[in-house]
């Protein structure tokens, strides 16, 4: 097997294998879409320069079409007021008998009680940035209302839809980390089940000598770690992390125990 078909395989898997970050519509009143998490096999291209959002939203388009109850209606589309871009729907679809205007995310975060007071507000990016609840206030205030714009009304009309016939609904998935000092955080009101794994300091590397370590590029934060890596020692990754943390990024990182037990981590700048 040619190896970008073996790495979108393995990319797309780990993004069937990651839950929603909540259930129903728990948070914001922002309803989950649901659909089967069914392994098939993925025999698309796929561009390596995507970002890795609109790369998820390739695997997205690929999921629907293998359900027969679910059609793809448009996509990707940019809403403009002359030539001044509004915004842009990720998808309409037909699921059953409804028409759904679904916005499609995937995010990495780390919580941090230090951050707000509640646990939406704890969630941050790895560098600190992206935040969980700007993210939220985004789909509330800025994107799903894209909808009901006239700009928006005019572009349904022409493909023969009515903004008051569409459901809005989000594809929101996730990987949280935890504080290594706090592995067995529970979560009240997000997915326990989206905990991926732990985040550490520099300072806290320093219990891990005995590991070997592997660094993936951003699209391969996916994958679900296997054993078939270029494993680095203590040191070598020592070295190689600190260009990371010295320009302030946090990486995702494979940590693979004496034991053989294979986790995942960031190694964060900041704490």
């Amino acid at each position: 097997m040619h190896q970008k078909t073996k790495d979108i395989k393995r990319r797309y898997e780990g993004f069937l294998q990651t839950p929603s970050l909540w259930k129903k519509d728990v948070v914001f009143d922002l309803y989950q879409f649901e659909i089967k998490n069914v392994s098939k096999k993925i025999n698309i291209e796929i561009d390596e320069k995507l970002r890795l959002g609109k790369y998820i939203e390739r695997f997205v388009s690929y999921q629907i079409t293998q359900e027969k109850d679910i059609s793809i209606l448009c996509e990707n589309i940019q809403i403009q007021q002359q030539k001044r871009t509004l915004g842009e729907l990720d998808c309409i679809l037909k699921k059953d008998k409804s028409i759904i205007h679904l916005e499609i995310i995937y995010k990495f975060y780390l919580i941090d009680k230090n951050v707000g007071k509640t646990e939406i507000d704890h969630c941050i990016g790895p560098n600190r940035k992206d935040a969980l609840i700007e993210k939220l206030k985004k789909l509330k205030e800025k994107q799903l209302p894209l909808l009901y714009t006239d700009e928006c009304k005019m572009y349904l009309k022409s493909i023969n839809l009515n903004a008051k016939e569409i459901e809005q609904q989000v594809y929101f998935k996730a990987q949280i980390f935890v504080p290594f000092t706090d592995r067995n955080m529970p979560l009240k009101i997000l997915n326990t089940n989206c905990i991926a794994g732990f985040y550490i300091n520099k300072k806290q590397l320093s219990l891990f000598t005995d590991a070997k370590f592997y660094i993936p590029n951003k699209k391969d934060w996916l994958v679900i770690p296997h054993q078939n890596v270029n494993w680095l020692n203590y040191e070598r990754f020592k070295e190689l992390s600190s260009d990371y943390l010295a320009r302030q990024f946090s990486p995702l990182c494979w940590l693979k125990l004496p034991s053989g037990a294979i986790e995942k981590m960031f190694l964060v700048w900041w704490s």
